[in-house]
C-alpha cells in the first residue's frame, strides 16, 4: 500500500448548535425503516438459524461449520435465551445496530465537519443491504460498524492533544470486535490500519502501530480455542474453511457482486442473467466518488482521513472481490462502511462548487435540485430493492410455517430430527434438530437415521421434485406445501 497523503494540522471541525442532528440523523432514519419496513414478518435465514439456535436453550443446535464465528451468537444471547420470537430478535438487533452507528459517527466528529459526517451516516444506512442486515442476526454489518469505529479511534489516536492511548485501545477493541464477528475479516482490517500507523510515526509510537494486530490476537482467541477443541487443530480448520467455502485462492468475483445488488442475498453459484442493471448504477460509480473524495477532502485539509478510510475500505473488500469464487452483498458491507467517507465529501464538495460557480440565484436553485435528484434517485434504487428483498423474506417466512404446521400434522414434532433439503431452516420451525448423512454435516449415517426413528419421529425431506437419498426410497411419503415432500421413518422398524 502507498503512502497516504497527510494533510496539515487543522482545527477539529466547528461544531455548531445542529450538529449532534447529524449524528442522530442517520441513526435515527436507519431504526426507523428498519422497524417499520424490514422487521415485520421475516424470516430467519439460514446462517441466522445456525448463530440463534447455539444460544436458544429451547432450540436444538444446528451443526455449526468451520468458518464460522461465534460473536453473532454472542450478540443475539440476550433475548435467544429468553425467546424464540423472530420479531423480539429482530427489534432487539435494529435497536442495536441504529444506537452502534450513533456511537461510531460520534466517533468521527472531531475528524469531519458535520454535514459531511451526517451524509456519510446516511449513505451507509440507505444501502438496502445495510437496512436488511441491520436487524438480522449476521455478523456483516458489525463488522462494519467495527470497521468504522477502528479506523476513526486510530485516526483521534494520530491528533496532537488527543487522548492517544484511549483512542488506541479503542481501535484495538474495535478490531477485536470484528475479529470475534469475522476473523478473516478482523485480518484485513488490522492490515492497513498498521500500515497507516506506521506511515504516520513509524515505530516510535508503538501504541498506534501494535493496537490492530493486538486487537486481531485478542479476537482470535475464542475461534483458535475452537479450533483444538472441535476442529482437530487450527490448520486442520482452516483448510475445512476454505474447503466449505469453495476454495480460497484467485478468483474473479466482482461481475458476481454486481449481479448481487439486484437483490440476490446469496450468489451462488452467480450464473443468473444480469436483469436490472440500474440497481448497480450507484455501484459502478463508488470509484469515482471516492477517488474524487479524496481529493476534494486534501484539498479541505481533511486529506489523511478520507485516505485512510478509502484506503481500508478498498483492503477489506479485496478478499471478497478477488479470492472467493460467489458473492453476497453483506460481504462488502465493512468496505461500504468505510468507503462512504470519501464518497461523503465527494457529495459535500460537489454543492460547494454548485455553491461557488452557478452564480445567479436561480441557477444555484438548478444546481442544487439537480444534485439532489440523482441522491433521491439513489435512495428510490434502494428503496425498490429494499422492498423487494423484505417481502421475499415474508414470503419464506410464510412458507416456512405452512411445511411445519404440515409435518406436525404428520406427528413430526418435538423431539425430532429432520434430514435433506433445508433441513436446517425446516427443522427450525418444526422444533427438530437437523442432521445430514453427507456433506459439511455429515453427522450421522443412513443406518443411524434409521435406527433413531425407531424411537422419535425422522424424517428426510426433498425439495422441486428431487429423488430421495437411496436410504430414503422406500419410506413412505407425504406431501408438503412449497414443493417440499417428506419420507418419514416408519415407526418401530429400521426403515
Amino acid at each position: 500500500m502507498g503512502a497516504l497523503p497527510l494533510a496539515p494540522p487543522t482545527a477539529p471541525p466547528v461544531q455548531g448548535p445542529s450538529a449532534p442532528l447529524w449524528t442522530v440523523g442517520p441513526a435515527a432514519v436507519f431504526a426507523l425503516v428498519q422497524l417499520a419496513v424490514v422487521v415485520p414478518g421475516s424470516s430467519l435465514g439460514w446462517d441466522e438459524i445456525v448463530y440463534v439456535s447455539q444460544v436458544q436453550p429451547e432450540t436444538p443446535a444446528a451443526y455449526f461449520s468451520a468458518p464460522r464465528a461465534r460473536g453473532i451468537s454472542y450478540l443475539v444471547a440476550p433475548v435467544a435465551a429468553l425467546t424464540t420470537s423472530t420479531t423480539a430478535l429482530r427489534v432487539w438487533l435494529a435497536l442495536l445496530s441504529s444506537g452502534a452507528l450513533y456511537l461510531v459517527l460520534r466517533t468521527w466528529r472531531r475528524l469531519l465537519p458535520p454535514p459531511v459526517l451526517g451524509c456519510a451516516g446516511l449513505l451507509f444506512a440507505g444501502l438496502w443491504v445495510s437496512l436488511y442486515y441491520g436487524p438480522r442476526a449476521m455478523p456483516n454489518l458489525w463488522c462494519a460498524l467495527g470497521a468504522l469505529a477502528a479506523a476513526g479511534r486510530l485516526l483521534r489516536a494520530e491528533r496532537p492533544g488527543g487522548s492517544g492511548r484511549a483512542a488506541a485501545a479503542g481501535a484495538g477493541a474495535a478490531v477485536a470486535l470484528v475479529t470475534v464477528m469475522r476473523p478473516v475479516d478482523g485480518v484485513w482490517l488490522a492490515l492497513p490500519l498498521t500500515g497507516a500507523a506506521l506511515l504516520t510515526g513509524g515505530l516510535r509510537r508503538p501504541l498506534l502501530w501494535a493496537a490492530p494486530p493486538v486487537g486481531v490476537l485478542a479476537g482470535a482467541v475464542p475461534w483458535v480455542a475452537e479450533a483444538y477443541t472441535a476442529y482437530g487443530g487450527l490448520a486442520a480448520r482452516l483448510a475445512r474453511a476454505s474447503e466449505i467455502q469453495g476454495g480460497i485462492g484467485a478468483h474473479f468475483a466482482v461481475d458476481d457482486h454486481v449481479r448481487s445488488l439486484v437483490g440476490v442475498t446469496l450468489c451462488r453459484p452467480c450464473d443468473a442473467a444480469w436483469t436490472h442493471p440500474w440497481t448497480a448504477a450507484w455501484w459502478l460509480v463508488l470509484p469515482l466518488l471516492v477517488g474524487v473524495g479524496t481529493v476534494a477532502a486534501r484539498r479541505a485539509g481533511r486529506g489523511r482521513p478520507a485516505a485512510v478510510a478509502a484506503a481500508v475500505g478498498a483492503c477489506l473488500a479485496l478478499p471478497y472481490l478477488f479470492t472467493v469464487d460467489y458473492a453476497a452483498p453483506r460481504f462488502l458491507l465493512p468496505a461500504y462502511a468505510l468507503l462512504a467517507v470519501p464518497a461523503a465529501e465527494c457529495v459535500a464538495a460537489a454543492f460547494a462548487v454548485a455553491r461557488a460557480r452557478a452564480g445567479t440565484a436561480g441557477r444555484r436553485r438548478a444546481a442544487y435540485g439537480a444534485l439532489a435528484g440523482v441522491l433521491l434517485l439513489h435512495v428510490a434504487v434502494q428503496a425498490a430493492v429494499l422492498l423487494r428483498v423484505s417481502e421475499r423474506s415474508r414470503d419464506r417466512h410464510r412458507e416456512l410455517a405452512a411445511v411445519a404446521a404440515a409435518l406436525h400434522r404428520l406427528d413430526v414434532r418435538r423431539p425430532c430430527v429432520l434430514s435433506g433439503d433445508e433441513a436446517i431452516p425446516l427443522a427450525y420451525y418444526t422444533g427438530c434438530a437437523s442432521r445430514q448423512v453427507g456433506g459439511h454435516d455429515g453427522s450421522t449415517t443412513a443406518d443411524g437415521l434409521a435406527s433413531l426413528g425407531r424411537r422419535i419421529p425422522v424424517a428426510v425431506i426433498t425439495a422441486g421434485g428431487a429423488r430421495p437419498p437411496h436410504y430414503a426410497s422406500a419410506w413412505p411419503v407425504f406431501d408438503l406445501p412449497g414443493g417440499y415432500a417428506a419420507r418419514v421413518v416408519p415407526r418401530g422398524r429400521a426403515g
